[in-house]
């Protein structure tokens, strides 16, 4: 009995597990900024986008042509008419023009690129029951990896040889200072506006799967149920063909002598 409750108790904790890991999990929110900088741009082309997301679900979308925030999704429609979002405009204006004079001094090592640079940068920041956990910026310099910024702890990463120069130029403006003020004040501000609306998005409805007949398959408790059900069940049945087995031997044995008669 002790060890039927016991594997009957392991089973079920192995069946809560996952979904008790997936609520902590739930607690942590990012918000993920992708930001695009040229210091040139030709005609009807911007020189900034931004792409926004609160844990991989569309916010808005910005670029330097109309100077505008574009909804995205149900949560950017939810929180398009709040403080944030009118603060959120006029800031990444301003971090824009900033971005493109930091663009414009780059200078790369040893590089076979002609022209000017693209800057593409992942600004993202995480909260966890309200207290911020991460911030960081992973910098890209024409397509490749080449500066990563960790604002919590300020430090630099270098991940491309020909960018330490970048670096240390970066460092010597004090942009460390100014990357950290946005990504660990602003981004996080920004993410605890759009989380008040979090729980307000709908979550959009999941079709049914549809299995086919021949692999259909009985789901986990059922087949725990008919294991344990097989464990209980034996011991019962193992009486039983023991019961009738001795009774059919005491006939067979009172039989015995007749058949010797014959």
């Amino acid at each position: 009995a002790m060890s039927l409750a016991y594997h009957a108790a392991h089973l079920l904790l192995s069946m809560l597990l996952p979904v008790q890991t997936w609520k902590t999990l739930d607690h942590t929110h990012s918000l993920c900024l992708d930001l695009t900088v040229k210091s040139q741009s030709g005609p009807g082309h911007p020189w900034y986008e931004v792409q926004a997301s609160v844990g991989k679900k569309p916010v808005f979308q910005y670029d330097s042509d109309s100077s505008k925030m574009k909804p995205l999704g149900l949560l950017g429609a939810k929180v398009n008419a709040t403080n944030a979002w009118t603060e959120l405009t006029q800031t990444l204006g301003e971090v824009g023009q900033e971005l493109r004079m930091i663009v414009s001094d780059i200078k790369l090592e040893n590089s076979v690129t002609s022209g000017p640079p693209t800057l593409h940068i992942q600004l993202s920041c995480q909260c966890e029951a309200e207290r911020g956990t991460a911030a960081s910026w992973h910098f890209n310099i024409n397509g490749q990896p080449a500066l990563l910024f960790d604002a919590m702890n300020m430090t630099w990463t270098v991940t491309s040889p020909g960018t330490r120069g970048v670096k240390e130029e970066w460092e010597n403006k004090g942009l460390a200072d100014y990357f950290r003020r946005i990504s660990m004040g602003d981004c996080r501000h920004w993410l605890r506006e759009f989380l008040e609306h979090w729980e307000k998005v709908p979550e959009p409805p999941v079709p049914p799967k549809k299995v086919p007949d021949a692999d259909q398959s009985l789901p986990m408790p059922s087949i725990a149920c008919i294991f344990l059900g097989v464990i209980v069940i034996s011991p019962v049945i193992i009486v039983i063909c023991c019961s009738i087995s001795r009774k059919l031997g005491k006939w067979q044995a009172g039989l015995w002598p007749w058949g010797r008669m014959q």
